[in-house]
């Protein structure tokens, strides 16, 4: 076949036209500014990558979407929120006298949840922990059990977590099971056609409810929340996938934590839940809300607030939560994520931190699993350092977890990245602790990670070949989709 030259220049002209068009496109409906010349530069420069990448990234009708989620998420907590939370005042108590009135009012109104006092929270470290407590609870429930994951695979891990909720629906325990369209997309049919055989009640959640569009990879659900007949809660990093037990060699040891809470804050976790199953399904699930109790001593137990957060808050609310949290340290701000891709909010109260003389040490993975996402925080991990924050890799294997340490008073645990993703695009979910003892648990814990990484310095950046720092840049380009 003959060369065709006017044929493939039309081709190419017809391409940098269409990305034009989608530019303008971007410009006028993205959500930052950011991302607006993120996906406008890429567009007019590359149309030929990034044309069928934005159809499924940039395309959605974000402000639609958002108004949406937000009206019901609002009615929902109108009409079926726990009364118990009206009567509570968050104006004293431990939380105030370790963190500060400032703080303990700006972090009530920003998750639109109390501090509730009286709980007990302990750390799962890693995915046999994790696993064989979520396990343990199930085989226990009596009236109901809550699963929510961002990823199910129907491997081992998986099997065995359908096995262990068909039994406990044959005994009549109503079982709620949620899951997320994108993350598991790959979860066959299968598996939850034998889940709703077993009497499971079983939904994907998915952008648009009336179908579930696996090419739109916005709004993700990311959380990651267990609960059993309202008892107990488990909330943190891990997902249904042997990887998440180690077992997948490229990433092995896989480093994670989650947390068992018992108390009054699973109430609030639950009712997190209830807004994602309401959305997911019009319906509210049929169970009692954990009762709080308004008269216990302030002083008793773990002081617990749950921060849910996704695209349809009215603020923005995970990046503040970051930024209230490292504003909030003292002594130190010490943070584990996989991925180090902050916006410039979080990354300039990271830069004050500092100046303040806060001990700020961010610990990151060594290993890689999205080779985008790895460049783009190396280049990020590079500008942290000059700004004298302490940037720690993860040996091992993948470090997965997300943990935040408050000076030697607070911890927080969740599904939340240091990411724009989950910035501004996922639903996620953490849980800060304002307790002495559990600061120094989760104190214990990443110190033994500390131990097992190295600190990296500017020449990390400047030893690397000249290509590799030019993808770094190209690659940080795409940080608000990331």
């Amino acid at each position: 076949m003959q060369f065709d030259v006017l044929q493939v220049g039309s081709l190419i002209a017809l391409a940098h036209l269409l990305g034009v068009i989608a530019a303008c496109h971007a410009i006028l409906y993205t959500r930052t500014s950011q991302g607006a010349i993120a996906w406008a530069v890429s567009l007019v420069a590359m149309p030929y990558f990034t044309l069928v990448p934005y159809l499924f990234l940039g395309r959605s009708k974000f402000r639609g979407y958002a108004d949406a989620r937000r009206l019901e998420n609002e009615s929902l907590r109108t009409l079926a929120h726990p009364q118990q939370w009206d009567a509570l005042d968050s104006s004293g108590g431990r939380p105030t006298d370790e963190l500060g009135q400032r703080v303990i009012r700006s972090l009530t109104r920003l998750g639109s949840m109390p501090f509730l006092p009286g709980n007990q929270v302990r750390t799962l470290v890693n995915g046999e922990a994790t696993f064989a407590a979520i396990f343990e609870a199930i085989e226990a429930a009596q009236k109901y059990v809550i699963v929510q994951f961002f990823i199910v695979r129907a491997d081992a891990l998986g099997e065995m977590l359908k096995d262990a909720l068909l039994a406990k629906a044959a005994q009549g325990v109503r079982i709620y099971f949620l899951y997320d369209s994108i993350g598991s997309f790959d979860l066959p049919h299968r598996y939850t056609s034998a889940l709703r055989a077993g009497g499971v009640e079983v939904h994907p959640f998915a952008t648009n409810r009336k179908f579930v569009n696996r090419f739109q990879v916005n709004f993700r659900n990311h959380r990651k929340i267990v609960v059993v007949d309202g008892e107990c809660a488990f909330v943190g990093g891990h997902n249904v996938g042997v990887e998440y037990l180690g077992s997948h060699p490229p990433l092995s040891p896989w480093r994670d934590t989650h947390i068992e809470v018992r108390g009054p804050a699973v109430a609030s976790i639950q009712f997190v839940f209830v807004e994602d199953w309401y959305w997911a399904t019009q319906q509210v699930p049929e169970f009692d809300t954990p009762a709080v109790d308004t008269a216990a001593p302030a002083s008793e137990g773990m002081h617990c607030i749950v921060i849910p957060s996704g695209p349809a808050d009215r603020q923005e609310t995970c990046s503040l939560f970051f930024v209230e949290a490292i504003n909030a340290a003292h002594e130190r701000i010490w943070i584990t994520t996989p991925y180090l891709i902050p916006d410039e909010a979080v990354f300039a109260a990271l830069r004050l931190a500092v100046m303040r003389g806060v001990d700020v040490r961010i610990l990151i993975p060594c290993r890689r699993d999205h080779i985008v996402v790895f460049e783009a925080s190396k280049l990020y991990a590079y500008d942290a350092v000059r700004a004298g924050v302490r940037i720690f890799r993860y040996r091992p294997g993948f470090l997965h977890q997300k943990v935040v340490l408050i000076d030697s008073v607070a911890a927080a645990v969740g599904s939340a990245n240091l990411d724009n993703r989950s910035f501004r695009l996922n639903f996620e979910i953490m849980v800060l602790t304002v307790d002495r003892g559990f600061a120094a648990e989760v104190e214990a814990m990443l110190k033994r990670d500390f131990e097992e990484a190295f600190e990296i310095n500017r020449d990390e950046f400047w030893k690397a070949p000249a290509w590799r720092r030019v993808a770094m840049h190209v690659a940080r380009l795409f940080s608000p989709v990331l």
